[in-house]
């Protein structure tokens, strides 16, 4: 049995932009997965301006393909914030943005088609070969390395580096590199379809209700190409377990009681059932490498605490880990110190923002503080073009928990 240099188990987001690098990178490499694509993926479908800034360093005609066709995605400019007392705080990505000639500023769609957007780029580099429809039942830690099987053992394959992206229930996350499940920085969801929701943004906005009868949980309400939205209910999971929350039934509850999504939903049409799934949140530092692999996306808990999304910071540390590779098999050294620079620069690129992430979530579990800011930003259009900064400017979301901040803010000495 030959051993392979690299073998990325899952091709999801955070797989398929960890393989293309690699090929970008000239490091040939295997890709495997359980699904035959195009497959569904139960997701919020967001997709963050980070995925695509990190697709175009790898290879910008995947974004140039993906926005010239508009059944495949929708265009979104901001973030609609709804306070529990229903103040509507609209949120632009980018001060002044025009749609005719500024990039992207983030995007929904489906993951049955962005996912299968990633797949046939995968299919087109000669230096990867993809192996779908294959489910690795055993991995076995091996001197150099590790060996893969399926069930059956008529797949089987050597690999001296793996880079584990096989999402938010993988095994080999959970009971080898001990990223056991954490109630306190993990979500539960609900997801489902509609067609015809009313009220939708001009400008495609994406919506999250923090609503009084879901809290400390979020709803949100995606836009899709062709009339459809992505809507959902979440919530921290040790909130769920003691709070003994039904998401499916009170989603259901929610559309059909509180009195402004009634309205909005009277002439709606679900299209096919509400599922469920899990959220491993990046709200707590964990080791995501060790001896011979990395973890990648979901697989890393690296979903944002806040949001919930976690397509962007997949795709990210999927491009940091081919990078880590280059360097692992440049000096032969797949030692777990060594991979510790990968663990270093995820957190340095994407832990400061999940951190202020999971502040801002538990902010907004205080229902009574959510009112009153929102209040006072829906009197003060300077304060939401400072949010709308937050986005782009990590420093300024920094400032938010400085008193001396909002003391310069409330006394208008805020430069």
């Amino acid at each position: 049995m030959n051993t392979n240099p690299v073998c990325i188990l899952g091709a999801g987001p955070g797989g398929a932009a960890a393989t293309l690098k690699l090929s970008q990178l000239n490091i040939p490499c295997i890709l495997v997965d359980k699904a035959v694509f195009p497959r569904d993926k139960v997701c919020g479908d967001a997709i963050s301006g980070k995925a695509a800034t990190i697709l175009r360093r790898i290879d910008p005609t995947i974004i140039q393909h993906f926005e010239a066709q508009a059944h495949l995605q929708t265009d979104v400019w901001g973030i609609r914030f709804v306070a529990p007392n229903n103040r509507v705080i609209d949120v632009p990505f980018k001060l002044n943005y025009d749609k005719a000639s500024d990039p992207k500023q983030g995007y929904v769609s489906k993951r049955l088609d962005f996912d299968h957007l990633l797949i046939e780029a995968v299919k087109k580099r000669s230096n990867i070969t993809f192996h779908e429809g294959i489910s690795i039942e055993q991995i076995e830690k091996i001197p150099g390395g590790f060996r893969l099987y399926d069930k059956s053992k008529n797949f089987q394959l050597e690999t001296s580096l793996l880079i584990v992206a096989n999402g938010a229930n993988s095994q080999f996350s959970r009971h080898y590199a001990g990223l056991e499940k954490d109630e306190k920085h993990h979500a539960g969801a609900v997801r489902a379809y509609f067609r015809n929701v009313g009220g939708i943004h001009p400008d495609n906005f994406i919506e999250l209700h923090f609503l009084k009868e879901i809290n400390p949980g979020y709803f949100w309400i995606f836009p899709l190409p062709g009339g459809y939205a992505n809507v959902g209910l979440g919530m921290r999971s040790d909130h769920l377990s003691r709070s003994r929350f039904n998401l499916t039934k009170n989603l259901a509850e929610l559309l059909e009681t509180h009195p402004i999504l009634r309205e909005r939903f009277k002439n709606a049409e679900q299209v096919g059932k509400t599922l469920g799934y899990g959220l491993p949140l990046g709200s707590r530092r964990r080791p995501i490498s060790g001896d011979h692999f990395m973890l990648v996306g979901d697989a890393g808990h690296l979903i944002d605490p806040l949001t919930g999304e976690g397509i962007g910071n997949a795709i990210y540390s999927g491009f940091i880990a081919a990078e880590q590779a280059q360097k692992c098999l440049e000096t032969s050294d797949f030692s777990a110190n060594f991979m510790k620079a990968y663990d270093q620069r995820v957190a340095r690129v994407l832990g400061a923002e999940m951190e202020l992430s999971y502040r801002l979530q538990r902010l907004m579990a205080r229902p009574w503080l959510v009112n009153v800011l929102a209040n006072w930003v829906s009197r003060n259009r300077a304060l939401v073009d400072l949010i709308s900064l937050m986005y782009s400017d990590l420093s300024v979301r920094k400032k938010v928990f400085n008193p001396f901040f909002w003391a310069k803010l409330m006394t208008g000495k805020i430069n």
